[in-house]
């Protein structure tokens, strides 16, 4: 692990970032954020409001800024799953932290997401979720630094598998 001690979480919408994300702060100590929330602090709106008003293009420029500006030190960061989008962000948190790809299978993102519509979802119009699966699984990997087997695994043993990893 870097000398920050950071680890910084990715993967799809739905994969667990943000849920298992304070529950592996909480195992190891050590402080949590989502950028998704700090994106959305800094718009005022909810990601889906803030797309819709302003469009894809500006939503993902703000993250990329946003997620460039990460300065923390003995965090778990969860990064929204279009982070992977912005090659300098990445590269960012790269430099100040290990990354871990949550790789949770199509059919189980969809159940786990039902209607993405409202959920803030960044995607180009007219792509479906396994368009958008299949576009973000090379960059997930790309940045990961560990690759987790989130299949039909509860939250405990993905925790577990993590910290045996680290």
């Amino acid at each position: 692990m870097n000398s920050k001690g950071n680890i910084v979480l990715i993967g799809m919408p739905a994969s667990g970032k943000s849920t298992l994300g304070v529950q592996l702060a909480k195992w190891l100590s050590k402080g949590f954020m989502d950028t998704d929330l700090l994106v959305q602090a800094r718009m005022g709106k909810s990601m889906q409001a803030y797309q819709n008003a302003n469009g894809l293009e500006a939503y993902q420029r703000l993250e990329c800024d946003t997620v460039n500006s990460v300065v923390c030190e003995s965090c778990v960061i969860a990064t929204g799953g279009s982070a992977v989008y912005c090659d300098g962000a990445m590269n960012h948190l790269k430099s100040i932290a290990h990354i871990i790809f949550l790789d949770v299978p199509l059919g189980e993102i969809k159940r786990r997401i039902g209607d993405f519509s409202q959920r803030g979802v960044v995607i180009k119009a007219g792509m479906t979720l396994d368009d958008l699966y299949a576009e973000r699984q090379p960059l997930y990997l790309k940045y990961a630094d560990l690759v987790v087997d989130c299949a039909d695994k509860a939250p405990d043993d993905v925790l577990r598998v993590i910290r045996e990893q680290l």
